[in-house]
């Protein structure tokens, strides 16, 4: 169950967000409130808002701005001039008024796959090992200790920080790279994903590693890596 907060000084755009709230089985209504102000006792108790931006006193966008964890929201307003400023706070969506039950619950699917993504990323990260099945037993790995994987086959070898011997696990290169961290991990050729935190030293054609390991960069991943290594982030 989602716990919302409807957010509009608006009494009958607000009676119309509570029948709509209503109407979508995984929402549960905390509050419905006509100011920033009076929604903010009930934040903690939400996962999301749906919430006005052009209000008296404080506006939505300033509201969301002021918030230093803001929860998930979906904005609504009369106003489409007001939607890019919307997705820079990273809204999960934006309502141009007067919108229908179907757009509504639209705009529902996608907070709902917002906060299960971001759950998922959540477990994830408190759980820093990936776990194999090998025959009868389960090999783990910490993504910590990672510096490099190789594709080997039908195979793949994670080579560790603390080990001399990868870890061999019947894999694809394909399906691993999907379950890593992306701000900590990268292909960069058919049958390499490196740890970008080992990075010694890089170009667009090759990575040498922290272990003094030198990899190629593939064409196909170069405009990736090249990307990343214009960002900054490999400074």
């Amino acid at each position: 169950m989602i716990r919302v907060i409807a957010i509009d000084d608006e009494p009958l755009a607000l009676r119309q967000l509570e029948m709509y709230i209503g109407k979508v089985p995984f929402l549960e209504l905390v509050a419905a409130c006509s100011s920033a102000a009076a929604a903010s006792p009930h934040l903690a108790r939400a996962d999301a808002i749906f919430l006005d931006i052009n209000m008296p006193d404080l506006s939505g966008m300033d509201f969301i701005k002021s918030l230093p964890h803001p929860p998930a929201v979906v904005f609504t307003t009369a106003y489409s001039e007001y939607a890019v400023e919307g997705f820079r706070v990273n809204a999960v969506d934006y309502l141009l008024k007067p919108f229908s039950f179907k757009e509504f619950e639209a705009a529902c699917g996608k907070l709902r796959e917002h906060l299960e993504m971001k759950a998922a990323l959540e477990a994830r990260d408190s759980d820093p090992f990936l776990h194999f099945k090998a025959d009868y037993h389960t090999v783990s790995v910490d993504i910590r200790k990672i510096v490099y994987i190789e594709g080997w086959s039908e195979y793949v070898k994670i080579h560790l920080t603390d080990s001399e011997t990868p870890v061999i696990v019947r894999y694809s290169l394909k399906n691993l790279i999907e379950q890593l961290p992306k701000e900590r991990f990268l292909r960069i050729h058919r049958s390499y994903i490196i740890a970008l935190g080992h990075i010694s030293e890089a170009s667009r054609s090759s990575v040498r590693l922290d272990n003094g390991l030198s990899l190629p960069v593939g064409e196909l991943y170069r405009p990736a890596f090249g990307g990343y290594l214009a960002s900054g982030l490999a400074d």
